[in-house]
């Protein structure tokens, strides 16, 4: 049974996902603001986060920054009421592993909760995939360049080894959403596109200046080899 850590102001709300989610197996706990949430965190690590982005004793974004820092492969799935496209993209910049705008169907929290939940559980055999001055650990989740050792989230784990695994070849954008982001992209969902930008951003260039991952219009991704 995975244990959930609500953080959300909303008590209501909170009650009414807890009552859902234990019916679909899963165990919660809930917590109104980022100091609680911050001293739940330390008592005991959950399996994943569902966490707001607006919080009465600050932003949930900045709680984000946090989390990423200090639990680098603990999933984390935002929400906001505003539904702002900013208030997405800042937070799947800041590493969040999904975003859901409120109010949203418990049905589709839950499906998405185990998405999160599945792409982040560790491999049952390290992979360990190799390419020019790039060595990847997908067991921990690791990328060494030139050296220099670079945390990935789960997400841009599984989205790297994608594109690894065939270099110089276009993946397409759904087959990348579903080995990723464990679920197909709706209409107008940049999710993918912020992952893709993170991962740049992480990895940089190739030692030559030109850029490691690069985007085919109309199909898909590739990583250069």
């Amino acid at each position: 049974m995975s244990e959930l850590l609500l953080i959300d102001d909303d008590r209501e709300l909170c009650e009414l996902l807890a009552s859902w989610l234990a019916q679909e197996g899963f165990q919660m706990r809930a917590c109104h603001d980022g100091r609680d949430a911050r001293l739940a965190l330390i008592e005991k690590t959950p399996d994943a986060v569902v966490l707001d982005v607006m919080l009465p004793d600050g932003s949930g974004l900045e709680l984000l920054k946090q989390l990423r820092g200090d639990y680098p492969d603990l999933p984390v799935l935002m929400l906001s009421a505003r539904g702002e496209p900013l208030d997405r993209i800042l937070g799947l910049e800041l590493g969040a592993d999904d975003y859901l705008a409120k109010p949203c169907d418990p049905r589709e929290l839950t499906a998405r909760l185990r998405a999160v939940l599945r792409r982040t559980q560790p491999p049952a055999a390290s992979t360990q995939l190799g390419l020019g001055d790039l060595c990847f650990s997908s067991a921990r989740g690791v990328v060494d360049i030139g050296g220099l050792e670079i945390a990935l989230t789960a997400s841009e784990s599984r989205l790297l080894e994608a594109l690894l695994r065939q270099p110089g070849e276009p993946v397409d954008k759904q087959t990348l959403a579903q080995l990723a982001l464990g679920r197909k992209l709706t209409l107008y969902d940049r999710s993918l596109d912020m992952h893709v930008s993170n991962l740049r951003k992480k990895l940089g260039p190739h030692p030559d200046g030109s850029p490691r991952i690069l985007a085919l219009r109309s199909r898909g991704y590739y990583y250069s080899a």
